[in-house]
């Protein structure tokens, strides 16, 4: 079952097409990613399916009809930036925004799916990043809505606190949760989505499973060569690579051929590795710059 019809959506600013013309749509109980690099259209996007912004064109399509009044009773929004109300506690703070709907979670089950137990009579202003990610996340669910946005839920967290949310949101996806994910973390979208789209200059330039994706544009994996100064032994090199600030990466479905093909060239392999290509190659392969760009 569809939750989610994009179809066609439109949104201009002044000079700017934030949006231009994508279409999509999101099955019951998965997680949908959006990834691109910072002004990729990820964000206007989902304000625009949200609510927040009007579309300039384009159809929205929830549970196979326009969005009505229910709409935002059912959803529940994790927003980039928020500003907590000053003065209050975790657990007023939750119960707060709680109060703001009919139809409202069990608060020991928002306290619980978002490990806040610990941090309720904490001041809200007083928690760290980690933890604020965990008490916006339970500000998304106090309706226990049915479709869930999330906007770059995890910028600026460390690995270990990154980590502990993936576990939360796999924890409500089990839930037979649906969840629209935007992010630039590679990792997070592979380990996270179902499916994928992947924007850039607020186009879908691909969209598909992340192990399909890989699968028909990434085969094979990348040689990545640290310090190689001499970029012109590679001109007649038979497979795509691209630079970096500091090293070289080589895509190629073939190792050992391309290892004899530097060794040949005379290109110092002592600080080479290879490993598996991944999303940020995709992206890389298809745009021609890093995603996190």
């Amino acid at each position: 079952m569809l939750v989610l019809e994009i179809i066609d959506l439109v949104k201009h600013f002044p000079g700017v097409n934030a949006v231009d013309n994508i279409s999509f749509s999101v099955e019951s109980g998965t997680c949908f990613g959006l990834l691109g690099p910072n002004g990729a259209g990820k964000t206007t996007t989902i304000e625009v399916i949200e609510g927040i912004l009007s579309p300039t064109s384009g159809t929205i399509l929830y549970n196979g009809k326009s969005r009505g009044k229910s709409f935002k009773e059912e959803v529940g929004i994790q927003l980039q930036k928020t500003e907590l109300p000053l003065f209050l506690s975790v657990k007023e703070t939750i119960e707060t925004f709680r109060n703001l709907y009919k139809r409202k979670a069990a608060m020991d089950d928002l306290i619980d799916a978002c490990h806040l137990r610990e941090l309720l009579e904490r001041d809200n202003r007083k928690i760290s990043g980690g933890q604020k990610q965990r008490l916006f996340l339970a500000m998304a669910l106090v309706n226990d809505p049915k479709l869930i946005f999330l906007d770059e839920p995890t910028t600026g967290l460390d690995p270990q606190a990154r980590r502990y949310l993936w576990d939360i949101v796999h924890e409500i996806k089990s839930r037979n949760k649906t969840i629209i994910l935007t992010t630039h973390y590679m990792e997070e979208a592979q380990i996270l989505c179902d499916r994928i789209a992947i924007m850039d200059y607020g186009k879908i330039i691909a969209q598909g499973t992340p192990n399909d994706l890989l699968e028909q544009h990434c085969k094979g994996a990348a040689v990545v060569l640290q310090d190689i100064n001499d970029e012109e032994k590679l001109a007649d090199l038979p497979w795509e690579y691209f630079t970096t600030r500091e090293s070289i990466e080589i895509q190629t479905d073939n190792i050992n051929e391309c290892i004899t093909f530097l060794m040949d060239k005379g290109i110092d392999l002592s600080n080479m590795n290879v490993r598996s290509l991944n999303l940020e190659d995709l992206f890389l392969k298809l745009t021609g710059k890093q995603l996190r760009a």
